[in-house]
């Protein structure tokens, strides 16, 4: 029995020893020692850790247990103490990133498989699921084939309007996905709402959410580090993203080709266009288009928000579709 073994939370950034010990089991279950995580908890041995599990936001991740101790049934254990520590904080619905060959013991704790290659795993459990996200789009598809664009828009330039404006002239109908996660200047609220007033001009874009599926702490949390990212890593990650842009929405809405802007700031957005080449292959066509210029300056959000901090109303109202530029005279 594992009632022997005793559990307590870890403090990664508190407890030195501790970090080392967790470092130490992470790095030996091959998997990556993530700096951003919520809650640890550990089960040890006397004083040895064997095993662990933690949490960012609602994503479960790092679930390790020693190898002398595989038999012990100690990751159904790890994970219903965070499972506890979920709903404790209101959480539901939650995802696990993990290896391919752990998909049979967490499925026997109730995960469901959203995607999986082989680095990665992608599961969830609780109520609104991927099968519910899957189903709205459904709902809410057009006629006609269909492109893709995923977006941050933090906030809609004009550079990300001619994105659209390009897509919406070639295709039937384009699906705008914006970001659902809050971690950005803007507020998801604020951003959908920039990107809906910028394209309500062309009948053919239907804007939707990500949720959890594309572009998120979930699927792809180093593109929320951009420069501090690991690039082996941010691979990894954007690959299992490609696949589900892939195999589980592009289906859904008969998207045949996905546009995105050309990358010559982020690394990190250049490895996820490398990694969109390579996954969508013959079967999803990727259109890169240059980056809008104006007066030979390439527009960026970034440039952008600089431009707000500095009040230059001159730079923004080049840089921003009228839209935007009212939305944020509006509002902040």
């Amino acid at each position: 029995m594992d009632n022997k073994y005793t559990s307590k939370r870890i403090w990664l950034d508190k407890d030195k020893k501790a970090y080392e010990a967790w470092k130490s089991l992470i790095t030996s279950a091959n998997l990556q020692a993530e700096e951003h995580l919520d809650y640890t908890v550990g089960i040890y041995d006397e004083r040895k850790l064997i095993a662990t599990g933690s949490i960012a936001e609602n994503i479960i991740k790092c679930v390790a247990v020693c190898k002398d101790y595989q038999s012990e049934n100690l990751v159904n254990r790890i994970v219903t103490q965070l499972i506890e520590q979920l709903n404790e904080e209101g959480y539901f619905h939650y995802f696990l990133y993990t290896k391919p060959e752990r998909e049979t013991v967490f499925r026997s704790l109730g995960f469901k498989k959203i995607i999986a290659n082989k680095d990665v795993l992608f599961m969830e459990q609780g109520p609104e699921d991927f099968s519910t996200y899957l189903y709205e789009l459904q709902e809410n598809k057009k006629t006609g084939q269909g492109a893709g664009i995923v977006m941050n828009a933090n906030p809609f330039t004009k550079g990300h309007q001619y994105l659209v404006e390009t897509a919406a002239q070639n295709n039937d109908q384009v699906y705008v996905f914006v970001l659902s996660e809050d971690h950005s200047e803007f507020s998801t609220d604020d951003r959908v709402k920039m990107v809906q007033a910028g394209v309500s001009h062309l009948e053919n874009v239907t804007v939707f959410p990500t949720r959890k599926y594309l572009v998120s702490q979930a699927t792809f949390p180093a593109y929320f580090l951009k420069d501090k990212a690991e690039l082996a890593v941010a691979k990894t990650q954007a690959t299992l993203d490609a696949q589900i842009f892939k195999e589980k929405i592009a289906p859904v809405l008969d998207i045949h080709v996905r546009y995105v802007g050309e990358e010559p700031y982020s690394k990190v957005t250049e490895v996820y266009n490398q990694a969109m080449q390579e996954v969508f292959g013959e079967a999803l066509k990727l259109v890169i288009l240059p980056r809008k210029a104006i007066e030979g300056d390439i527009i960026s959000a970034t440039k952008v928000r600089k431009a707000i901090a500095e009040e230059d109303e001159k730079l923004l109202l080049q840089l921003l579709p009228k839209t935007t530029y009212n939305y944020l005279k509006k509002n902040f």
